[in-house]
């Protein structure tokens, strides 16, 4: 049974990720941990966190823009918010957990483009991104777990 909590949690959420409202862009901003800013030179960065996915990562995105299914659970509210002061030809996002299994969800400018992806390799469960030819601009980025409620402890690396 949902309840009335459950239903203004489910409608506000959806208002904040349509950026419906005066306060939604403001709000959507916001992260839980560090926020990443980068230009060309260096484009390296290292931040931490801890997963709390108790939120589907397919109800920000199902699929993203290469038709990978954007799996795994992390907080409803993104864990890094990431800024490119200019356009970065390519961009790598890669999760250091210690080998746990991990999910990663890249969305912008403006929810214009969605990256998500999981395991490095058979051998590695942590989750990394590759993208090409990125514009500046506000981007979200979620680090999940594939199980439901698991807190993981992680590093994610920025590199170009």
């Amino acid at each position: 049974m949902v309840t009335r909590y459950q239903r203004y949690v489910t409608v506000a959420l959806a208002l904040l990720a349509a950026g419906i409202g005066g306060a939604g862009t403001a709000l959507a901003q916001a992260a839980n941990y560090a926020p990443i800013t980068l230009s060309a030179n260096p484009a390296t960065a290292t931040v931490t966190g801890v997963t709390a996915g108790i939120f589907s990562l397919a109800n920000i995105a199902m699929r993203d823009q290469r038709s990978l299914i954007c799996a795994g659970f992390a907080d409803a509210t993104p864990d890094h918010i990431l800024t490119l002061t200019e356009p970065l030809s390519q961009i790598t996002l890669q999760v250091d957990s210690g080998g746990h299994d991990t999910s990663l969800l890249l969305q912008g400018p403006g929810n214009g483009q969605v990256y998500c992806d999981e395991d490095i390799s058979r051998r590695n469960p942590d989750a990394q991104i590759q993208a090409e030819n990125l514009p500046a601009g506000t981007y979200r980025l979620w680090v999940g777990s594939q199980d439901h409620g698991e807190r993981i402890n992680y590093s994610l690396i920025v590199t170009p």
